[in-house]
Parts: structure tokens; sequence; C-alpha cells
């Protein structure tokens, strides 16, 4: 339980996403994930987002800085574990590597 307090009172979240068009897309990937696949690796090959280039790093970033249903679950999810969310840009598969 205290981990989450802790986890809800971050302020800074360091995060690798993927961004695709379509929902099928990204759960194949969180599939290829699941049996091993690097994350980085997925990310240079079919992120949408100019960060695929880089593994997906977003870097650091403040809490309130992405689109609320992407900070929601960078703030709220369990760290390590890939996530998806769909915002206005089309389907994140989101890995949150800390959280400060």
């Amino acid at each position: 339980m205290k981990v989450v307090e802790r986890d809800s009172m971050a302020s800074t979240a360091h995060a690798l996403h993927i961004l695709v068009k379509h929902k099928e897309q990204a759960e194949d990937i969180l599939k290829q994930l699941k049996k091993g696949a690097k994350f980085q690796t997925l990310a240079k090959k079919y992120s949408n987002c100019p960060t695929g280039k880089k593994g997906g790093d977003l870097g650091e970033f403040r809490r309130g800085t992405m689109v609320p249903q992407f900070d929601k679950v960078c703030f709220s999810c369990e760290v390590l574990t890939p996530q998806l969310v769909k915002t206005k840009f089309g389907w994140h598969v989101i890995k949150v590597l800390y959280r400060t």
C-alpha cells in the first residue's frame, strides 16, 4: 500500500512508448513484449512517433506534461509493465521505467 501512496505523490516519470494507429497493432506489440521482445527494438520498428528512432524513450517528464490519458497511465500503472492507452494521437504501448 505504501508504494501506491508514494507513487501517487510522484511528480516525474521516465517512460518509453510505441505509438501506432490501430488497437490491434498495439495489442500485437504487447503480445510480442510478453514473449520477450525488446521494447526499444519494437519501438524502432513500429512507432509512428519520432521518439521511435531512439527506442521510444520519452525521457523524464513532469506530471501534467503529457495528454491527460497518457499522463494518467504513466502516474498510476505498475512500473516496468507495458500498458495500452488511447489518445488523440493513436494507441500507445507505454512502459514506465521509474517515477520520482
